[in-house]
């Protein structure tokens, strides 16, 4: 029976050619589809273009490290443990082991890179472990303090870490403090977290950002550690700036500086009042001497200023532009 007006219905049988009503093959059929590629049944739009051969990709560079044959730790010189014993640090074995390996992956690694003018064993272990472990007296008058009001580890950073002294030898001996080894050079970044890993440091991590940058970084560095060392960086008024924002109120900076110092701390006045640090003394030893600056309150925003801004125009001091203008110009 059919309706009215309307014609039979389309047989649901299959379509001439084995075909379906939207171009592709029945479920069992033969026969060539419509629209499809050529060797792909049922396929619809342009033949797909040939694809051009893939670049050789160049070669990853090899790694600043790859290759140190450092297995062997130098030797401690009589000079180092009797330097030690005299300033009342008794270290064990396996620290003297660890500092004797830190300081061979050192010079060897100097010979590709500048890290050090200091190249002779006998001599890195003075200039080199020992200078950086006469922070420890002062290091565990603060961990004392913060373990006893707060009860947590101390933290330390070490600005502008370079070769790694001061942080390292202060991290192998100091296993209950975290130390982080600040340096903005991927390269000598490299080599520390090198150094971090075959020396098995737990409590040190490696960071390669510059003091401007990372100083104002308020949810991990600014204000929240207990000090802060640094080594052959710069003026007294450059460390300042570049330090303080690291250390919380109450923090100390400590830095290993020359015959000097003095002088400098004196020329830095301004830069220290500005930037609420006292200068709590400078204890002389075999290898330096260390200033020590307290913070009394809390970094002004604008501190430190953008990078290279502290060396090229130190708080309180001609600029260097300024002193390079002065001897060039005209005379009037």
């Amino acid at each position: 029976m059919t309706t009215p007006g309307k014609g039979p219905r389309r047989s649901s049988g299959p379509r001439p050619g084995g075909s379906s009503r939207f171009g592709g093959p029945n479920r069992g059929g033969g026969g060539p589809s419509r629209g499809g590629r050529p060797g792909k049944p049922g396929g619809f739009g342009r033949p797909a273009k040939p694809q051009t051969p893939k670049k050789p990709q160049p070669p990853a560079r090899e790694s600043l490290v790859s290759g140190l044959t450092s297995q062997e730790a130098l030797a401690p010189t009589t000079e180092f443990l009797d330097a030690t014993k005299a300033m009342g640090l008794e270290l064990e074995e396996g620290d003297l082991k660890k500092l004797g390996l830190y300081l061979a992956m050192l010079l060897e690694m100097n010979e590709r890179m500048n890290l050090t003018a200091i190249t002779e064993p006998a001599a890195a272990w003075m200039r080199h472990a020992f200078d950086a472990l006469t922070l420890v007296g002062h290091l565990a008058g603060i961990e004392e303090d913060v373990a006893a009001e707060r009860g947590v580890p101390m933290r330390v950073v070490d600005v502008g870490s370079g070769g790694g002294v001061p942080g390292v030898p202060l991290a192998v001996v100091m296993p209950s403090v975290r130390f982080t080894l600040l340096e903005p050079t991927g390269k000598k970044a490299e080599f520390l977290r090198h150094v971090v890993s075959v020396l098995e440091l737990k409590n040190v991590e490696v960071v390669c950002d510059r003091a401007e940058r990372a100083a104002g970084d308020r949810a991990t560095y600014r204000e929240l550690f207990d000090a802060a060392v640094v080594r052959a960086v710069g003026h007294v008024s450059e460390i300042a700036e570049l330090c303080v924002g690291f250390v919380g109120v109450g923090g100390a900076v400590l830095a290993i500086k020359g015959q000097r110092a003095e002088q400098e701390v004196q020329e830095a006045q301004r830069a220290l009042a500005t930037l609420f640090l006292d200068h709590a003394g400078t204890s002389p030893t075999p290898t330096g001497q260390i200033v020590a600056l307290m913070k009394t309150q809390r970094t002004p925003r604008i501190y430190p200023r953008h990078d290279g801004e502290p060396k090229r125009r130190p708080l309180g001091l001609a600029s260097k532009e300024a002193e390079r203008e002065g001897k060039g110009g005209k005379a009037g």
